[in-house]
């Protein structure tokens, strides 16, 4: 049975699912679907057509599915999808699609949102992601699985980050950042590969090793970007990681890539 506290706001039409827990002063739209045993805490917002998986958790001050950041935007119901085990924190917001970038924000199971981070419209947000205190997103990022945002860092619109990243503190993200890569400065670079995080996926030393020497050859070996992009395509089956690694390159066609600082930001 779901508990809804007096003072709460629930309009007509909205889903609240078995055992969710609404408390007070949350306002809840009508067009709004929250799944089962979620909890929200109190002072929660959520307008749009705005649907919550089973069994998250939302702090209070949270605001989800209001109108998308844009200029373009007129009014029109979009919607947002939060997947299933998410714990947004204080003071977090996503907005809403636009009709121009498709018409949904769509965020993945289990992401644990810290107080003040923002997932601006249009976004697409993988499973299993961390973004610290104050990360953003602006409009139409893509953001894979594992990935890690650290606190105060925002990726510039249309950005894409690759599964397993870790984006450092205090990190302004301009250009795309491949799978399994480190990136951090004031203008994100690339500082090596997330092995920390690779290890906790279970790569051997084997694959760490061929992953490595790949990366090394793709970002540090002699010659023009574009060259050494070319004389590595080969080892696409020497791991999945790298055949991860070169979709997503060809994916971006030609968005501009981050880079190691030395090499520069973003020379293809």
């Amino acid at each position: 049975m779901s508990r809804i506290d007096p003072t709460a706001r629930i309009e007509d039409g909205a889903v609240i699912g078995e055992g969710t827990s609404i408390g007070p002063y949350c306002v809840i739209g009508p067009h709004v679907v929250i799944g089962a045993n979620c909890k929200l805490l109190a002072h929660v917002y959520i307008t749009a057509q705005t649907t919550i998986g089973d069994g998250c958790t939302i702090y209070p001050f949270v605001s989800l599915g209001t109108p998308p950041q844009s200029l373009g935007y007129r009014g029109e119901l979009t919607r947002l999808e939060i997947g299933q085990g998410c714990t947004i924190r204080e003071q977090s917001t996503m907005s809403a699609g636009t009709v121009a970038g498709g018409g949904i924000t769509r965020v993945g199971d289990r992401g644990y949102f810290m107080n003040c981070s923002h997932v601006g419209h249009d976004c697409i947000v993988g499973n299993d992601v961390i973004f610290a205190t104050s990360a953003t997103l602006g409009g139409h990022c893509e953001v894979g699985d594992f990935v890690f945002i650290g606190g105060l860092s925002a990726v510039h619109q249309f950005g894409r980050v690759g599964s397993q990243v870790m984006v450092g503190a205090l990190t302004g993200v301009r250009s795309d950042v491949i799978p399994f890569a480190l990136a951090s400065g004031q203008f994100a670079a690339l500082t090596g590969l997330n092995v920390v995080g690779m290890k906790r996926r279970k790569f051997s030393r084997e694959r760490l090793a061929v992953v490595r020497s790949f990366y090394r050859k793709l970002f540090h070996g002699p010659g023009v970007f574009a060259e050494r992009l070319d004389e590595v395509r080969h080892l696409a089956d020497a791991d999945p990681a790298i055949a991860e690694i070169l979709n997503f390159i060809d994916a971006g066609k030609h968005r501009e890539l981050c880079q190691p600082q030395k090499a520069g930001n973003g020379s293809r």
